[in-house]
């Protein structure tokens, strides 16, 4: 009789503070753009924009305590294992990872330093009528006003790479037919038993509760 293909495996990927960073930045993305142009909703924007920093400072401290497949070391790969993995996908094949890929590892840092970015630099910007960020006191109005085109060209940077991030979710789910809104949904994935006796270590999210709160006093104090 021929030899039966072993049954996939579920296993945990992904940990809840990683899920809950991850649609609670979806949610605030969209509520940023929704109240990037609007003056009556600019309170909003301004507290969804430190809000933004928050979860980015968190995700920076979870990149290096967090769960394996959080951190960095994890799914920060080189040129050439992102090169190659190019090269796999142009062949019709799909390496299976558990967690980010080599080009999904990149796609990661250059969001979260977009960010970052646009975070940073809103806390200097002005709009020349009522509103002054909370750290523009500390720079000149030039200053002030040359973060704020920043902060307006750098949105839209922001807004392709999520495109390209929805693009490439969509290209997996209906060309490669590989699911990856369900696991960061459950933070469960079906797995070869090859890469399931991996397993990815997790950590307690109540660790992820203290580098939340870590980052939560840093930014009040920030804006105080």
């Amino acid at each position: 009789m021929p030899k039966s293909n072993p049954l996939p495996q579920t296993v945990p990927v992904w940990d809840l503070p990683t899920r809950l960073f991850h649609w609670t930045l979806v949610a605030l993305m969209i509520a940023q753009w929704l109240t990037t142009e609007s003056d009556s909703a600019l309170q909003y924007h301004v507290w969804g924009g430190y809000t933004v920093l928050t979860l980015v400072l968190f995700r920076l401290m979870w990149g290096f305590a967090g769960s394996d497949t959080a951190r960095f070391s994890h799914f920060v790969r080189g040129p050439d294992a992102a090169l190659e993995y190019v090269k796999a996908l142009l062949r019709g094949e799909t390496p299976l990872y558990l967690g980010h890929n080599p080009m999904g590892g990149w796609s990661i840092l250059a969001l979260l330093t977009l960010l970052l970015i646009q975070a940073g630099t809103g806390l200097f910007a002005n709009d020349d009528i009522s509103f002054d960020g909370p750290l523009s006191g500390w720079v000149s109005k030039s200053m002030s006003n040359g973060l704020t085109t920043v902060h307006k060209v750098n949105f839209n940077l922001l807004l392709l790479v999520i495109a390209v991030h929805i693009s490439a979710v969509l290209f997996y789910l209906l060309v490669k037919h590989e699911n990856l809104i369900y696991p960061m949904l459950s933070g469960r994935k079906q797995l070869s038993p090859e890469l399931a006796g991996s397993a990815p270590r997790m950590v307690s999210p109540w660790l992820g509760l203290a580098a939340l709160a870590v980052a939560v006093v840093a930014v009040g104090w920030l804006v105080r």
